[in-house]
């Protein structure tokens, strides 16, 4: 069973009146923490009053958004606050886990549609309708959202798609500043208030990236242009152009500096507005050149000195009327500036066409002094409207993306408030009709479908009370009779229109209904229209005329002749479309007025928005003066009772905003099974009902398919999960419920079904990146066992290769090293023989020295190393020769033999035994050991041979003197 919203027995009305009276003072005493709420559902009781309060104690301490349930409320503080706007509070919002628990604030209803796009929930397509008084922030709040999807929206990887990325932004939210310049006007509740409806569609590819942007408006008001009421001003640009203008720029478009106006009411006035230079950059980003700039401003102020074109009342009906003296240079330089001739453009406001007859007969009538007046305002307004469309359709191909580029939206929808005036005119009725009927979708979306829903649903519902505004549309656009229709009828009558015919049409064609009254204290005609957010009388004079909204032929020909390249162009000389003619006879077709345009397009609005999952700002004006700090609870209270804010907080209290069908939420949350507790017999058993939380289906409300109960018998999983310690299961309200063909949940049950899916899917994530660090390791692993083979078998090889070298080498070296000994030895063995047996009879036992001595000295010099071994040979060689063998190896001096001596062994013993010098002692031979492996081996070793210059030769016991 559902909590019961606003349910009491009618019998205990007293009792129930007297515990809210207990109740409402409980709260209202503290009123110190009300700032504290940033929901509207947490206020108990919920009544005006205490919702009021709560606005006031947020609002004084500069908290300006609070939630509503489903609705966010916004009030304008009135003054700026940059860091409540940055772009890092921006980011933050968007990276948050959980934007709603964050304090209330328009980004988080903008994050919360971007992450609706993302999750692919059926409606994908998300809008924002931005509602509220005229004056309340709704352009503020839209200008917000834009940036904030400029900043959150994720940029492309490629640094050249990146860069055409941020060109876009940057086109969509210069788009703003111009479409303000030329729609926007101070009127007497608002500085900077939309004269025109816009809707802006922002364009998503499938990876969320704004790809481009479309602009859509409704029904301007071009009527401001000719007249503004009192107090009031003209579009920003015309005041933008007088006062931002250089003087080259004043000379060429003949705005004097002080120079006045008709239809510049207020100058003096200074708005943040009026800036200049942001418009035209602004221009210059969307792709409209300097060139084409001026030539804008050109036209503007041709406007302008078209309105101080004043005419002045003819004496004979048969004579137009002429211009006043000071209005004569008026029209010299309207003329100019329009690219117009000037008698051309003066004979076309006096005098009127008409076509009559079947051969269509030319009569030309001048016109009189009022219908001058109004010729010359049709045609200053035809110029401007054409020139607001040329403008968005400019913006829209600078913005817009090509069809196979997007695939969702997000709709932001800024319209005019709710507006009631002393004078009310065709405008505001337009005006009050349109949010008449976003009223009629908020109440359909939330109150009325939701309850009639939970019915068909069977859900058990206790059906709370709410404004609905029905009978008021039924009033305006009716049928088969309404205000509407009975204007329209007017129109296609061949007659003049009389206001107070029409008003006594209305009144007694439409005396029933309960949204219609009358002032009979009043002097002029109208009727009053209660609508839901007050009642508002319309005067019906020139209400058919606007409607109307008659463009004469002949302007349309004049502006045809314009050798202004800009007019040209708005009106080519040969349109696509005809123009439309006036009917004469039985040929006479339906005028399209300005009522059934704007229902039409009002319509077609409509369609978008119930094709997408809306979200609501409420727009709350806390005073009319603008002024900070200063809340008026009796304003701020019929803001309220219009836009049934309480009724809307019972209804998010108590009821289940989003509804996800049977097949959607299979899809999506099918995941959340692997949190279920592995308990049952089977795959799909259902758990029994015994342990679950009332919110659990049962089998006599619904039959709900095996896969459905396994994803509500997670619920319990993951609610003990997100309580905290000290809740209750018994305190927790109806977070759920499944009805026929659709699942009902609240935003925190979402919140909770979409953090267990995140958690399943992290869980996922895990298993499979453990699963790829795994296989990614052992194939590491593989590929390093595999190099170090490669590398092993690689050094093997290479250490094999060096060896080979290395023996190479050595065996080439000892192969020559033994061919060169065994070559000196046999060369010096055969050179000492010959000597030795010729000489050695005739040699004297003295140390003189002979030349035959000298030239074998220098030979034994020459080969010194194997003179020592020929010394120390035992056998071949006397002990003369030895001698001299040793004085040439060591080279020791032949004329004074007492400074040294020479022992050497005898016959039978081999080698030098010692060798000394006298004043010194013993000499020895030392050499460093060579760093070749083999250099100190000799092949074939004699015990009784010198084996290496490191070889140190050692004295002997046994010496011979000399």
């Amino acid at each position: 069973m559902l909590q019961q919203v606003n349910g009491h027995n009618p019998g205990s009305d007293g009792q129930a009146r007297e515990y809210l009276g207990e109740d409402l003072q409980e709260f209202l005493d503290g009123e110190v923490l009300l700032y504290q709420l940033d929901d509207l559902t947490r206020v108990n009781p919920v009544t005006l009053e205490t919702v009021l309060r709560c606005l006031q104690a947020r609002y004084m301490a500069d908290r300006f958004y609070t939630n509503a349930g489903c609705t966010l409320v916004a009030l304008n503080p009135f003054k700026p606050i940059p860091q409540l706007y940055s772009s890092e509070l921006m980011r933050e919002y968007h990276a948050a886990p959980q934007p709603q628990k964050l304090k209330p604030h328009v980004f988080t209803v903008g994050e919360q549609t971007y992450r609706n796009v993302k999750s692919l929930i059926e409606p994908v397509n998300q809008s924002i309708v931005v509602s509220g008084e005229s004056g309340a922030g709704k352009t503020w709040t839209s200008r917000c959202l834009m940036k904030f999807y400029a900043v959150v929206a994720p940029s492309p990887a490629s640094w050249e798609t990146h860069k055409i990325a941020e060109r876009i932004e940057q086109r969509i939210l210069n788009s703003n500043p111009v479409m303000e310049a030329f729609g926007n006007a101070c009127t007497l509740r608002n500085n900077n208030s939309s004269r025109f409806g816009k809707f802006i569609q922002l364009q998503l590819n499938r990876a969320q990236q704004m790809t481009g942007a479309a602009v859509q408006t409704y029904l301007l008001e071009k009527t401001r242009v000719a007249c503004q009421a009192s107090s009031e001003r003209n579009f920003h640009i015309f005041y933008q152009i007088c006062k931002g203008a250089s003087e080259d720029e004043r000379l060429q478009w003949h705005l004097p500096e002080g120079a006045a106006f008709s239809w510049l009411p207020n100058p003096e006035r200074s708005l943040e507005e009026d800036c200049f230079e942001v418009t035209r950059e602004a221009m210059l980003h969307l792709g409209i050149d300097t060139p084409t700039q001026n030539n804008i401003f050109k036209v503007l102020a041709g406007l302008l000195h078209l309105g101080n074109i004043q005419f002045a009342a003819s004496e004979d009906e048969a004579q137009p009327c002429q211009p006043m003296d000071d209005a004569k240079c008026s029209v010299r330089t309207a003329a100019l500036l329009l690219g117009l001739p000037e008698d051309v453009l003066l004979e076309t406001v006096q005098i009127r066409t008409i076509r009559a007859g079947r051969q269509q007969q030319v009569f030309r009538k001048p016109c009189p002094q009022t219908e001058c007046d109004t010729r010359r305002d049709c045609l200053a307004k035809l110029i401007y409207s054409r020139l607001f469309d040329w403008l968005v359709s400019v913006i829209n191909s600078s913005i817009c993306a090509d069809t196979d580029s997007w695939t969702t939206f997000i709709g932001l929808l800024d319209v005019y408030g709710f507006e009631s005036f002393p004078d009310n005119s065709l405008e505001q009725l337009c005006i009050n009709y349109a949010n008449e009927k976003l009223q009629q979708h908020f109440v359909a979306h939330y109150l009325r479908a939701q309850q009639e829903e939970y019915a068909v649903e069977g859900l058990e519902w206790s059906f709370v009370n709410y404004q609905d505004n029905q009978a008021c549309l039924d009033l305006i656009e009716g049928s088969p009779i309404s205000i509407c229709s009975l204007i329209n009828e007017e129109c296609r009558l061949n007659r003049p229109s009389s206001a107070a015919q029409l008003q006594t049409r209305i009144e007694t064609a439409l005396a029933g209904s309960p949204c219609l009254g009358h002032n009979k204290l009043s002097r002029e005609p109208s009727f009053i229209v209660v609508h839901y957010a007050g009642p508002v009388r319309y005067h019906t004079a020139g209400l058919v005329e606007k409607n109307k909204d008659p463009v004469p032929p002949e302007l349309t020909s004049l502006l045809q002749q314009s050798q202004d390249s800009l007019l040209m162009g708005l009106f080519p000389t040969n349109p696509k479309e005809k123009t439309q003619k006036e009917p004469s006879g039985q040929s006479r077709a339906p005028v399209l007025t300005v009522v059934s345009k704007f229902k039409a397009s009002l319509e077609q609005l409509l369609q978008v928005l119930h094709s997408t999952t809306p979200h609501y700002i409420r727009c709350i004006k806390p005073n009319s003066q603008g002024q900070a700090q200063t809340f008026l609870q009796e304003e701020v209270l019929s803001q309220l009772e219009a836009c049934g804010l309480v009724e809307t907080i019972h209804i998010s209290a108590a009821g289940f905003p989003i509804r996800i069908s049977h097949q959607n939420f299979l899809e999506r949350y099918k995941l959340l099974r692997r949190l279920r507790p592995h308990t049952s017999s089977g795959p799909h058993s259902p758990y029994p009902a015994k342990g679950l939380p009332e919110w659990c289906p049962h089998s006599e409300e619904a039959t709900l398919e095996p896969l459905i109960q396994d994803i509500l018998h997670t619920l319990p999983v993951l609610t003990q999960a997100a309580a905290t310690p000290g809740d209750s299961a018994e305190a927790m309200p109806a977070p759920m419920h499944c009805g026929r063909t659709k699942v009902f949940i609240t935003d925190s049950m979402l919140e909770l079904l979409e953090c267990g899916r995140t958690q399943v899917l992290e869980q996922c994530a895990r298993c499979i990146q453990g699963g790829w660090r795994r296989h990614r390791h052992r194939e590491q692993e593989r590929q390093r066992r595999a190099a170090m083979l490669i590398q092993a078998a690689i050094r093997s090889w290479l250490t094999r290769k060096h060896i080979q070298r290395l023996h190479a080498a050595a065996t080439v070296i000892k192969h020559a090293w033994q061919k060169w000994r065994i070559r000196m030895a046999y060369l010096a063995a055969k050179e000492l023989d010959g000597v030795e047996e010729k000489h050695f009879s005739q040699a004297p036992c003295s140390l003189s020295t002979s030349p035959l001595q000298t030239r074998f000295l220098e030979a034994i010099i020459r080969l010194w190393p194997l003179g020592l071994v020929l010394a120390n040979t035992a056998m071949g060689v006397g002990s003369f020769q030895r001698k001299l063998v040793v004085w040439a190896c060591l080279q020791l001096p032949r004329s004074s033999p007492r400074s040294y001596t020479v022992q050497t062994a005898q016959q039978d013993q081999a080698g030098v035994t010692s060798i000394r010098a006298l004043p010194q002692g013993s000499i020895k031979f030392h050499c460093r050991k060579s760093p070749l492996r083999y250099a100190d081996i000799c092949p074939e070793p004699s015990p009784y041979s010198i084996t290496g210059f490191n070889q140190i030769l050692l004295e002997r016991h046994r010496l011979i003197h000399m």
